[in-house]
């Protein structure tokens, strides 16, 4: 080997690796309760972040979920955003971890030069005297080595803080992706509700429309007054005024799932149909597992770590920088016939920098890295209690939808009922048609927020799902 001195020392600089000045990490604390206060008749679950649960939405048994879910992941605007962030951050991790290694440079140039005046080398050729212009090529080369001894810590502190942001942005995917599908879900089943709506609203135009009927030729018979006639109509009018607004509404969430999906609204539809979505048993985990599945969670964790090594970056700023540096440079010029012996300069050696005066410039610069922290801590502690709620108020919603659903079910039931009571009334010539348009109103309404309430319980379903950071897959049961 040419330079054995030179290579020797590259080869052992890993070696200089020291200490490092950031604190010691520590995740920070948050109040952990032993269960969740609304679980009620949730069943227990053991999750764990190696199961998959990246196809939790297959339980709705809907075909069109997985088909726009598909779409989704393909074409969203705002997951491909946070895949590039990704992207970005990865990147500064891997020039971080880049100054773990010498840099190594090459160079090197060939000149034609003219002179006028003597030239020490070419004199030493051509001999004494010469003052004539004279044409001679130089050419040289070099190739150098640096290396900063990392020994208080900087480096690696950089490589840690770029790493931990690194898994936070993939974090932030899989949050970002985890919102997106409980957004384009909570969307079709609302959709959903409107189709079904729209059923029960065209069916009830079509009775209401019969009992217009029955109540004109009841007044041609003169067994009705024109008030009973009146009513009729305003009640067939208001179901269909209604039935129009359920539309407009509908296409509303249509182009918002068109939107999330990456497709133009004006280019998107989706067949009306009447779908029963199955509402699953999302099984629920003690508290402390929230910590490892939440994926935000996980980025607000990271970032803490992160701000920590950088402020052990900051602190380096009181220590001096030393740095290895080596290179060999080869110099030769010919001049007509003659060639004048190669030059070879190599050098090896250590150089340092220490500031000495800044005014107080290094100080602010650590108290900013550990403003910068307190900061990251006390986000994280934010989205976890923040967590923990969003668990908490689903648990306690879809427990009392459950109970009011089996109250408006009766609701439902009754309202019938009192339908038919009036209505066998009226035809009896009993009582007006104004007991009739009351049950009827009635009955629309429970009918409708039966529906409603079905919708708000598979809704719930959906972010109870989102709020315990996705549910696994074959783990689940259908409550009917």
């Amino acid at each position: 080997m040419k330079y054995p001195r030179l290579t020797l020392a590259l080869l052992s600089l890993p070696l200089f690796a020291g200490c490092s000045l950031a604190p010691t990490y520590k995740v920070p604390t948050v109040a952990m309760p032993a269960s969740y206060k609304e679980a009620g008749i949730w069943q227990p679950a053991q999750p764990s972040d190696n199961l998959n649960r990246g196809d939790w939405w297959k339980n709705y048994g809907d075909q069109t979920i997985d088909k726009l879910i598909g779409q989704l992941d393909a074409a969203n605007p705002t997951l491909a955003a946070a895949v590039a962030h990704y992207d970005q951050a990865a990147a500064y991790e891997q020039q971080a971890r880049a100054s773990l290694y010498p840099t190594v440079s090459v160079g090197g140039a060939a000149t034609e030069n003219y002179q006028f005046y003597n030239h020490p080398h070419i004199e030493a050729g051509r001999g004494p005297g010469v003052t004539s212009p004279q044409h001679f090529t130089e050419q040289y080369g070099d190739i150098g080595a640096s290396y900063e001894l990392d020994l208080w810590g900087r480096i690696r502190n950089e490589v840690a803080a770029g790493t931990a942001q690194a898994q936070a942005a993939a974090a932030d995917v899989e949050s970002v992706k985890l919102s997106l599908h409980a957004n384009l879900i909570n969307n079709y089943i609302a959709l959903r509700n409107f189709d079904a709506q729209s059923q029960l609203l065209t069916d009830v135009v079509a009775a209401y429309t019969k009992a217009l009927t029955l109540t004109q030729n009841r007044f041609e018979g003169g067994a009705d007054s024109a008030l009973d006639v009146s009513r009729a109509q305003a009640q067939l009018d208001s179901a269909k005024a209604e039935l129009t607004d359920i539309a407009a509404s509908r296409a509303l969430y249509e182009h918002a799932i068109a939107s999330l999906v990456g497709i133009p609204a004006s280019s998107f539809t989706i067949a009306p149909a009447v779908i029963n979505i199955a509402l699953p048993n999302v099984p629920v985990g003690i508290p402390s597992k929230l910590l490892q599945r939440r994926p935000d969670i996980a980025a607000a964790e990271r970032r803490v770590y992160a701000a920590n090594a950088q402020i052990g970056v900051a602190k380096t700023a009181f220590y001096p920088t030393i740095m290895l540096q080596g290179g060999d440079t080869l110099d030769t010029i010919a001049a007509g016939s003659f060639l004048i012996a190669p030059t070879n300069v190599w050098m090896i050696g250590p150089t340092a920098f220490l500031t000495i005066f800044d005014a107080g410039r290094r100080e602010a610069i650590v108290h900013q890295a550990e403003a910068v922290y307190n900061i990251a801590g006390a986000n994280y502690r934010s989205t976890v209690l923040q967590a923990f709620q969003e668990v908490e108020d689903n648990l306690s919603l879809l427990n009392k939808l459950a109970q009011e659903s089996l109250q408006v079910k009766a609701a439902v039931v009754d309202s019938n009922k009192t339908l038919n009571i009036a209505m066998n009334r009226y035809r009896e010539g009993m009582t007006s048609y104004l007991d009739v348009v009351t049950a009827q109103t009635s009955l629309l309404h429970v009918e409708l927020q039966a529906l409603n309430l079905r919708t708000r319980r598979l809704q719930a379903n959906v972010n109870l799902v989102r709020a315990l950071g996705g549910s696994y897959k074959n783990n689940m049961k259908s409550d009917g």
